[in-house]
This record gives C-alpha cells, sequence and structure tokens, in this order.
C-alpha cells in the first residue's frame, strides 16, 4: 500500500511541475531549434565524439536551450555539474565554487561550471575565472543574452569559444508544441490560425510557447476551441522580447537606422512601429531620426534635420499616442529623400586634421589686431574684407600656413548638394584665377 501511495505521490509531483521542466531533453539530439551546435554534425556533437570539451560562451535569446545544453552537455562527458547565476552569487560563492572543483580534480573528476548571465558579473569577477581555466580546475560555460564582444572581457574571451543560440522559428516550436501534445496526451484546444499567432507570440521563445500552451489547457472547457481572439483574451498577448537597454534595442534601432539610409520607407516604418509596440521611448527614436536626418541625408535636403526636430518637438509637445505619428512622418521623409554623406565625411575629416593640427596657430592675416604691438607683429595685415571684393570672394586661404588648403567636404551630384557643388565649384575657379594673377610676373 505504501508503494502504491508513493506512486501516486510521484505522478502528483510530475503533475505539478511545469510543462517546460518536463519536456527537458534527455540528450543532445533531442535538443530542438539548434541543429548547427546539436545536430548530427553539430559543433557540439563534434565534441563529444571526439572527447575533447573547452570553455564556451553560450550567446543567444531566452528560451533557446542553453541552460539544458550545457547539463546534457556535463552529463554526455561524465563530468560534475556546478551552476551558478551571476544575478544572485558573488566573490565568496565562486570561491566555494572552485575549492570544490579542484577537490574533484584531485580526486581524478573534471568539473563543469555553468555560470547564467555571466555578464552580469563585473570585469574583476570575470577575471577571476581565467587561473581556474587555465589549469583545468573548470571547463566554463557560461550563458548569456548579451553580446560577448560588449559584455565580456577580452581575456575571458580569448580563453573561450562563443556559440550562437538562435531563436526558434516557427518549425521548431511547432515540434515543441507536438511533444507537449504527446505528453499530455490531448490536442491543444486552438484553431489553425490561433496556433500560428502563437508562435508570434512566442518570439522565439521555446519556453514562452509551452508556458502559453499550458495557459490554453488550464483555462479551456470541455469541447472548447479558441480563436484568435479568445485565444488573445485570454494569455493577454505576450510582449515581445526587447530588452530597452540591451542587445534588442540596439539591433532594431540599427535595423531602422539602415532602413532609412537604405531609403525604404516600408521597412524603416516597420522596425519605427516595433520599437513603439516593444515600449521604447519615442524621444530616444526622435532624437536617432535626427541624427540619420544629419548622417544619412545631410545638405543633399536640408530640411531633413528641420522636420526631424519638429516632429521630436511635437511628440513632446503631443506626447504618446498622437506624437507618434509626427515621428512615423519624419522617419517617411528622412527615408524619402535624397541620400548624402558628405557632411558627416567632411566632420569626421575635419575632427581628424584638427586632433593632428591643433597646435597650429592660425595665419596672421585674418586674425584680429586690437592692440599696437599686436599689429607691429603682423596681426591683421594682408586681410581682404570679402564684401569689399568683386563677387563678395576674395579667395584668401584660411588654414595654418604649415597645412596648406585642405578639402574636406565634397557634395555628390544629388538633392540639393548639387547646387552647393556648383558654388563651391565656381569659388575654385574664381580662387585658381586669383592665385594665376598673383603669381604674374610685375611689369
Amino acid at each position: 500500500m505504501s508503494d502504491l501511495f508513493a506512486s501516486v505521490a510521484d505522478e502528483a509531483a510530475q503533475k505539478a511541475r511545469p510543462l517546460a521542466d518536463r519536456l527537458r531533453p534527455k540528450s543532445l539530439s533531442d535538443v530542438t531549434g539548434q541543429p548547427h551546435l546539436t545536430g548530427e554534425d553539430g559543433v557540439l556533437s563534434r565534441m563529444i565524439a571526439t572527447g575533447t570539451l573547452g570553455s564556451m560562451i553560450f550567446w543567444g535569446p531566452p528560451g533557446t536551450g542553453k541552460t539544458t545544453v550545457a547539463r546534457l552537455l556535463a552529463g554526455e562527458t561524465d563530468l560534475a555539474f556546478e551552476q551558478i547565476s551571476a544575478i544572485f552569487s558573488g566573490v565568496a560563492d565562486l570561491k566555494k565554487v572552485f575549492e570544490a572543483a579542484r577537490a574533484r580534480q584531485m580526486s581524478g573528476k573534471q568539473t563543469l561550471l555553468f555560470v547564467d548571465e555571466i555578464h552580469r558579473f563585473n570585469r574583476a569577477q570575470q577575471d577571476s575565472f581565467l587561473p581556474v581555466m587555465e589549469d583545468g580546475t573548470v571547463i566554463l560555460v557560461g550563458a548569456t543574452t548579451e553580446n560577448p564582444s560588449f559584455e565580456l572581457n577580452a581575456a575571458l574571451l580569448s580563453r573561450a569559444r562563443v556559440l550562437t543560440f538562435r531563436q526558434h522559428d516557427e518549425e521548431s516550436l511547432e515540434v515543441l508544441l507536438k511533444r507537449a501534445e504527446e505528453t499530455e496526451g490531448r490536442t491543444l484546444p486552438v484553431s489553425e490560425e490561433a496556433r500560428q499567432s502563437l508562435y508570434r507570440m512566442a518570439d522565439g521563445d521555446g519556453r514562452a510557447i509551452l508556458t502559453l500552451a499550458e495557459e490554453v489547457w488550464r483555462a479551456a472547457r470541455d469541447d472548447e476551441t479558441f480563436d484568435i481572439e479568445a485565444l488573445q483574451d485570454l494569455v493577454q498577448r505576450r510582449a515581445p522580447v526587447y530588452d530597452k537597454g540591451q542587445d534588442g534595442h540596439y539591433n532594431l534601432i540599427s535595423a531602422l537606422h539602415k532602413a532609412v539610409r537604405g531609403s525604404d520607407p516600408d521597412a524603416s516604418l516597420y522596425y519605427l512601429c516595433r520599437m513603439f509596440d516593444a515600449g521604447e521611448d519615442p524621444l530616444f527614436i526622435g532624437r536617432r531620426l535626427v541624427r540619420m536626418a544629419s548622417e544619412d541625408v545631410g545638405l543633399a535636403d536640408p530640411q531633413a534635420l528641420v522636420i526631424a526636430n519638429a516632429a521630436k518637438d511635437a511628440y513632446d509637445f503631443l506626447g504618446s499616442p498622437e506624437g507618434e505619428l509626427a515621428l512615423a512622418q519624419a522617419c517617411i521623409y528622412i527615408a524619402t529623400a535624397p541620400k548624402s554623406n558628405a557632411a558627416y565625411t567632411a566632420f569626421k575629416g575635419a575632427m581628424r586634421a584638427a586632433r593632428e593640427n591643433g597646435s597650429l596657430l592660425p595665419p596672421k592675416h585674418i586674425l584680429n589686431a586690437p592692440t599696437k604691438l599686436m599689429k607691429g607683429e603682423g596681426y591683421g595685415s594682408g586681410y581682404e574684407y570679402d564684401h569689399d571684393t568683386a563677387n563678395a570672394f576674395s579667395g584668401q586661404d584660411y588654414f595654418p600656413e604649415k597645412m596648406g588648403r585642405m578639402q574636406f567636404y565634397q557634395p555628390p551630384e544629388r538633392g540639393f548638394e548639387r547646387e552647393l557643388k556648383k558654388r563651391l565649384d565656381y569659388w575654385d575657379k574664381l580662387r585658381a584665377e586669383r592665385r594665376a594673377g598673383d603669381d604674374r610676373p610685375e611689369d
């Protein structure tokens, strides 16, 4: 009888566990969504086959199997598995883990140390892993959702291989749903359209799709099937995965900027709306549009900067959601404007020249001479007031004498800059004529 009670209790405990936990893969071959890592010819499968496992950084979005794969690696290579989280652990915790790993090493067993959210450790804490990685005390497997190039020490990255985990696509999410249905012994009570909607709500997160499915089963009455509207009411639509301070934030603003630069207003609007939908600060978007107007349109259409600034101010005045339309309008204008980075390139070139020649004095003839001493030193001598010359253009040199003339701004034959190029060419012609006149021998 006690065995019966124990069996019933075990079954109840099993059902009480979250579905995502119950469906954790038992081997690498069961892992879905990462064929480049865990497939037959995957990187990790090859490592296990050759018996050589080194330290690694698992980089990828939430719900892609980073923790699960680390556990499976330890099991399939007969390594002791230790797991810590950088959120809850400090230096004292690391020391305890390292001491335990050294004790195991002395008895002939190596430790796989899995560090979740490893990017949360500061630089000094990250450096503490270096000695135990180098002497083989631990094989480090760190997991991060953030770009390791920005968040991890170069010394740590040089000792670990970065493996990228990909978001689940619709095919791998369907595999997970079918496994869930087999485990539950019932079909998910949703229409085909609602099932497709579930994939979008999961946003590439395997854990999320299973959690959403579990919510549906809990809520469904007998013989009830949810359509899209009922499903959205039930699960209250999961927000897109988007951390405003981290990679999701930078990826979307990068996509928006490149779509605008590429003169694609439709793609630009799509990324703009994704950022609105994810809760990005619209004033941040407004500031970025101002930057795009300066960097990618510039003087090809000077109105772009005016409109971007006006849209930012309009949002500041109207707030959300009314002000979002002004930002969308500016986004379309900038995307459809003629493109030129000539002003941006000129600025960067001039900044380099300023840094390299920052100690040179301007030529004396363009400096003011407020005292007799300065007049005696030649300050202001020979300066020509442009408005008193023909064409209001004297053609004098204004660069420091040791530098000579330099050209930073080279407008293309596009948009308004076509007119600017005509002006510059005209002034170059006048300047050349003046120099030719100065070089003529006196009568």
